[in-house]
């Protein structure tokens, strides 16, 4: 195959870190190359230098034969490498054709932008794709699927001869990932390239066709995807066998009900929601994209309304009509955003771990006491596996995956009868995941209610005692763990059987 790009002895230093070490890796004409590792292995970086968002301190990059160096993502783009990044950039207050052509739209003599020309060829580019998006909506009105899907049609329009995406599917729903991919297919056919980053090893053997491992910075191996497997790439990118990522599933005795759900309904989100959960338990929310799975935990936890229903804890009905009312009865909700809804990302690692129990740590007179909340901090970083310099360091520089622990860590600080986990592993590498799915075990064995939300199928099978499928803002069906199947729970996520549950 006709190689489009190498790298060749790339590094990068940050303060106090050895991002990239001495990596070389080559792309081939038409080759989809998958790139993992875990959070920190240093992908990112060396996808960013490739695509002009970071400089080298060391090594150079060869695009079609000829030495190459980049000062921004644009002088990137105009040699011919497009990268499209995990946070979009899109601007909600334009519209699909504007951000499409951003910088490049059809002008006039006078410099004017000529927004016929420009509705247009955005709409002939948007045909070219078979994306039913009208050229002159606001991009805010989009889903996040949709605006993910419009990120990468951008960095498309330029023509690029190498296309990087980083964490692409994050926010697709299946019928979307499987429309991303169908369109990468054509893409390759006609002579692109892509360097594919996901978390999502399942992705990998679909899509690519060999796949590099980095770990701590370093190349780690190159191989086939026809030669390898998810337990082969999970060891080299850990430097572990992991045998089972799920931890030991063992029927067990289930204690006592913790929370009970009866008739719960939002007009128009979700409609006479029953369920109960018992001590011990993780209880799984499968369906499809939409279908109210975050809504109900929402209501449950009181930060959406509800118009009617009932919530009992520990057999007594409790009224929630905010989060502090939630917090107060030891219930604990995780948001799927991490980034947007559960941390407060510029402040510090300590600052995160107490915000749900500032009480515990104040003194008579509201004082925080700085010695208790210093070793309160220390003791979470150190159960739950953070990784961090300091607990002064701002979660926004943490990792995903130490993000994410930072926020289990956080919510154990009410220590909490009942936890909602929403979607808990999305974006964490293979290696947090096992320590995230260790921790929920002993959570669970302590007597602790969890709710387990995911799309996940895999996740939700290897974590369940009992799944419960939504479609539509309804409960459409229930499966206990002797039954648990892909195609059983897909079937009710799909509207196409019911059964009654308790």
């Amino acid at each position: 195959m006709e190689e489009v790009l190498r790298a060749e002895n790339i590094s990068k230093s940050f303060p106090g870190v050895l991002a990239v070490d001495n990596v070389s890796l080559s792309l081939g004409h038409g080759e989809i190359l998958a790139l993992v590792g875990e959070n920190g292995a240093g992908k990112s970086t060396l996808t960013q230098i490739l695509g002009g968002a970071q400089r080298p301190d060391s090594g150079r990059i060869i695009l079609e034969g000829k030495t190459v160096s980049f000062n921004s993502p644009a002088d990137a783009i105009r040699a011919g490498i497009s990268m499209v990044f995990q946070e979009l950039s899109l601007v909600g207050s334009l519209s699909v054709a504007e951000n499409i052509f951003a910088n490049r739209q059809p002008v006039g003599r006078l410099n004017n932008v000529q927004w016929k020309a420009l509705y247009q060829e955005a709409q002939d580019f948007l045909s070219r794709f078979d994306l039913d998006l009208d050229p002159r909506i606001l991009v805010k009105r989009l889903s996040m699927g949709q605006q993910q899907i419009l990120e990468i049609l951008k960095a498309i329009s330029t023509h690029p001869k190498v296309l990087i995406l980083d964490e692409p599917t994050s926010s697709l729903t299946e019928n979307e990932i499987a429309y991303l991919f169908q369109n990468i297919r054509k893409l390759q056919e006609q002579g692109m390239s892509f360097i594919y980053i996901t978390h999502k090893l399942s992705e990998i053997f679909q899509i690519a066709s060999r796949v590099i491992v980095m770990r701590d910075g370093k190349y780690i191996a190159s191989r086939n995807v026809s030669e390898v497997s998810e337990n082969d790439l999970v060891s080299m990118m850990v430097g572990r066998q992991i045998t089972n990522l799920y931890g030991a599933a063992v029927e067990k005795p289930l204690g006592a009900e913790r929370l009970r759900v009866e008739s719960l309904s939002r007009k128009g989100v979700f409609q006479d929601i029953n369920f109960q959960l018992r001590a011990g338990e993780i209880l799984g929310f499968a369906g499809l994209v939409g279908a109210g799975r975050t809504e109900v935990a929402r209501a449950i936890f009181g930060i959406d309304r509800k118009d009617s229903g009932k919530i009992y804890l520990n057999g007594n009905e409790i009224q929630i009509s905010k989060p502090e009312d939630a917090i107060k009865r030891r219930i604990a909700y995780l948001t799927e955003d991490r980034k947007g809804w559960g941390l407060f990302l510029g402040m510090t690692v300590r600052e995160n771990l107490i915000a749900p129990s500032l009480k515990r740590f104040a003194s008579r007179m509201d004082f925080l006491n700085q010695k208790l909340v210093n070793e309160y901090a220390e003791k979470q970083i150190e159960i739950y596996s953070i990784q961090t310099a300091s607990i002064l360091k701002k979660v926004l520089h943490l990792s995903g995956g130490n993000q994410q622990k930072c926020l289990v860590a956080m919510w154990m600080g009410i220590q909490p009868e009942v936890v909602i986990f929403d979607e808990p592993t999305r974006g964490v590498d293979v290696g947090a995941r096992a320590e995230i799915y260790k921790t929920l075990r002993e959570f669970a064995n302590a007597g602790v209610g969890i709710i387990l939300i995911s799309s996940d199928l895999p996740e939700l099978i290897g974590m369940c005692d009992r799944i419960l499928v939504m479609h539509q803002g309804r409960i459409k069906g229930e499966v206990q763990r002797k039954d648990f199947s892909e195609e059983l729970i897909l079937s009710y996520a799909a509207g196409l059987e019911e059964t009654q549950h308790a």
